[in-house]
């Protein structure tokens, strides 16, 4: 069965840190590009960021570059979102999705998790 399991999200004030885990089954993350998403209520789901399969070019969104960073352990079957820096209106759920593709549209990407909530509140 595929699938893919996000984890580390949670409550942190202004300013701090989190790292974000998302862990593939059912298939080898060494063939996709694994991008991050998230939706805040009554906003449209937002790229964050992906990472490629091939040679592990990373693409950044506007919204967070500088602030977050994709890693890839294939060994492990799992990518990595490190959060600095959070700000207040980067509280959502995140996402991570799985695609052949190289690209930040959400509709080419074909397994997605279920989401981990993100809360950054003082």
């Amino acid at each position: 069965q595929t699938k893919l399991v996000e984890s580390g999200g949670g409550l942190v004030h202004p300013g701090g840190s989190l790292r974000l885990s998302c862990d593939a089954s059912g298939f080898l993350m060494d063939y996709f590009a694994i991008g991050w998403f998230r939706q805040a209520p009554g906003k449209e789901r937002e790229g964050v960021a992906y990472i490629t399969h091939v040679g592990g070019s990373t693409f950044y969104s506007d919204s967070m570059k500088g602030r977050v960073t994709l890693s890839r352990d294939n060994a492990k079957n799992t990518v990595y979102l490190q959060m600095n820096s959070l700000k207040p209106e980067d509280t959502a759920v995140y996402f991570c999705a799985a695609t052949n593709m190289a690209t930040m549209a959400p509709d080419d990407y074909h397994y997605w998790g279920q989401g981990t909530q993100v809360t950054v509140s003082s």
